[in-house]
């Protein structure tokens, strides 16, 4: 009996020095992803910043489009007008 409780106990201190490894390696990984972390958040926030700058471009392109587009159908309109004003013989 002695001999079996003394094995078990040899093995029992092997376990304390696995986990007591296997908390160093944790504590590294906690460590790697919490650097990893801070990287992509501020890759992130240079994304971010980038995608507002050209949204905000392209929300100046679409209004632009938005006036020329009017300009034109007013002069479709005034063409077409005016077309039909000579064909009846308005004008």
């Amino acid at each position: 009996m002695e001999a079996r409780i003394a094995r078990i106990e040899a093995d029992v201190a092997h376990l304390c020095t696995d986990v007591a490894d296997i908390k160093v390696d944790v504590r590294t990984l906690r460590d790697k992803m919490d650097a990893m972390a801070e990287r992509f958040d501020a890759k992130l926030d240079t994304m971010t910043q980038r995608f507002d700058t050209k949204l905000d471009a392209l929300k100046e392109s679409v209004a632009a489009a938005k006036v020329w587009a009017l300009v034109l159908y007013i002069a479709l309109t005034a063409g077409l007008f005016g077309t039909m004003a000579r064909g009846f013989g308005w004008i």
